[in-house]
């Protein structure tokens, strides 16, 4: 997910999609550790995602608290 595509998203939409990539992450990593995933690098995709959320959630809390 590209990161102007988040930032156009709104808090309560990101929140969502925070808790569905959680799940996703969660999931890939059981596929992993049972039979091993077609795409590993996929892990790494979410784990960016997520990170990318979390970052633009928190400078919009930043920008609130100002």
């Amino acid at each position: 997910m590209k990161i102007d595509k988040i930032k156009e998203m709104s808090s309560p939409d990101l929140e969502k999609e925070l808790g569905e990539l959680k799940s996703e992450l969660f999931k890939l990593r059981f596929t992993k550790k049972a039979n091993g995933l077609d795409n590993p690098m996929k892990i790494r995709e979410v784990r960016k995602d997520i990170a990318r959320i979390k970052t633009v959630l928190n400078e919009r809390k930043l920008n609130e608290a100002k």
